[in-house]
Parts: structure tokens; C-alpha cells; sequence
């Protein structure tokens, strides 16, 4: 895997910094298999511009959409959905997603229908028709129960991102005049964000989380190590310092609660703790 950084504001992939990279790295951009922007805490990366960059090279587009279900985004004066822009979109059913299953699972969707028919086969130990395998597969079909839990979860889909949007915009409000706090930021539409996490960045973050702890908020740093510094991918040869913004939003940001069921009393004490420490 080759590394790109985030965007300061969105904390999505940097296209500029993926446009540098193709430009840049001529003699690599062959051994490129996909680009995997991925829609990070429910608002979309900008995929616009990404598309334009990976249509230049010839380099397909798999989208990780799985905080994303329902987010969308602007291309071309359009409104498109996370997950249907790419040759492949994928998505998280993971119970803390806004469309959780009952445990693990996940969906793949694709329009072409040569790699719809690859993906059944790899899902079921690459066997069609059954017992006969032309590829080596896995077993990863998604459990009935699952399903049957998500198909009853999902009419209740949109209106509990209207309500993630909803306490959003509160927090939004409350904590605007708060010099330490940074809310996060909007690239479309409000509608566009479906807040799969509601991410602060604020100064003297482990003191915050602290408060808040002790005030039994729950609280949570998505994500405190980059990729790149990750022991995993030591082999890679990154060091601290590679991308900048990744680092700093590693150590700056901190997540609040944001679930559909979040009262304004429950949210009116979480801002009341902020206001509190940063007074």
C-alpha cells in the first residue's frame, strides 16, 4: 500500500496530494491496482476531483463507504450516494455503524456486472455453480439472522440520520463561540453528512476526555495512530513526519456522542462538561 494525507478540514484523502503523487511517481503508477478513498465519519471525500486524477492514470476506484451509508456528495452538478461512484463501493454493518447488524457483516455492490459475478464467486469459497471452483474463495456470506436484523432496521435508516443531523447542528450552535473547540466542517450540505461519528478537534484533547470521562460521557479518539506509523506497516519505511495532518489529527480530535436516541437534555450536559473545562 502506498499512503496519501488527509484533508485538514474533512479528514479525507487529499486530492491534490493524490494528483502530486501520480505526477510525481511516473515510473510506479503501473503496479497501481485501485485507489481506495475512504468517506471518513459519514461525509464524503471528494470524489469530483479523485475521479478526474484516476481516470487520467487508468485506475479503477474502490470506495470505502463503510461509516458512510447514505452520505452523498456533488460531481458534475449531480448528487450521488458513498459507494456508487467507484467500480466497487463497500460498506460496514458493523452494530456502532448507523445501519449495524446484530454482529459482524458487510455489503459489496458494484455496476459492472463481470466483477458482481467475481465477487458472488469469492464470497462462497469462488464455487459456481456449487462444489465446482474456478478460484479460491472465502466464506463470506452474510448470516441470515443478519440479514433479517438489517432488513428490519433499515425503513428506520434516513430518519435516524436526520436525527445524527439534527444533534449535529445543535452541537454545532452550542460550541461555535468555544475558541478551544472546532466543530466539524461541512463540504455540502448538511443532508450530505449522515455523522456516523461527530468528531471534535480541540487543544489539550487528553485533559477533555478526561472531564468528560469523569463525567460518564462517553468519548472516543477515531483514530489515535496513523496508518503509516502503525507497527504492521513498519515495512514500509514511513516515519513520523510523512503526513503531517494525519498526525495532527491523530493527536487533536476526539469524538462525542451522536446517536439518533441522543436527547437535548443528554446532549445540553455533554456541551455543559465542554464549556465547563474550556471556561
Amino acid at each position: 500500500p502506498v499512503f496519501i494525507d488527509i484533508d485538514k478540514r474533512s479528514y479525507n484523502l487529499d486530492a491534490e496530494k493524490l494528483s502530486t503523487w501520480f505526477h510525481d511517481n511516473p515510473a510506479q503508477v503501473g503496479n497501481v491496482k485501485a485507489c481506495i478513498p475512504v468517506h471518513l465519519y459519514g461525509q464524503c471525500a471528494d470524489m469530483e476531483a479523485i475521479v478526474r486524477i484516476c481516470s487520467e492514470f487508468g485506475v479503477p476506484i474502490i470506495e470505502d463507504a463503510a461509516q458512510a451509508i447514505g452520505s452523498r456528495m456533488e460531481i458534475d452538478g449531480a448528487v450521488r450516494s458513498a459507494g456508487s461512484v467507484g467500480a466497487i463501493g463497500c460498506y460496514s454493518f458493523f452494530p456502532s455503524k448507523n445501519l449495524g447488524g446484530l454482529g459482524d457483516g458487510g455489503m459489496v455492490v458494484t455496476s459492472d456486472e463481470e466483477l458482481a459475478i467475481k465477487l458472488r464467486k469469492l464470497k462462497n469459497h469462488g464455487s459456481h455453480p456449487k462444489y465446482y471452483h474456478q478460484m479460491v474463495g472465502g466464506n463470506f456470506r452474510l448470516d441470515a439472522i443478519q440479514a433479517a436484523g438489517l432488513l428490519a432496521k433499515l425503513p428506520h435508516l434516513q430518519g435516524w440520520h436526520e436525527a445524527r443531523q439534527s444533534n449535529a447542528d445543535y452541537y454545532d450552535q452550542c460550541l461555535a463561540d468555544i475558541a478551544s473547540v472546532q466543530t466539524p466542517s461541512l463540504c455540502w450540505d448538511r443532508s450530505h453528512h449522515i455523522y456516523n461519528q461527530y468528531v471534535l478537534r480541540v487543544e489539550d484533547r487528553d485533559g477533555l476526555r478526561t472531564a468528560l470521562s469523569d463525567a460518564n460521557i462517553g468519548n472516543e479518539i477515531y483514530y489515535p495512530v496513523p496508518f503509516h506509523l502503525q507497527d504492521c506497516f513498519k515495512s514500509l519505511g514511513y516515519s513520523q513526519g510523512d503526513f503531517p495532518q494525519s498526525e495532527a489529527a491523530a493527536l487533536e480530535t476526539v469524538a462525542v456522542p451522536i446517536y439518533p436516541e441522543l436527547t437535548r437534555e443528554m446532549q445540553d450536559y455533554v456541551i455543559e462538561k465542554i464549556r465547563e473545562y474550556y471556561a
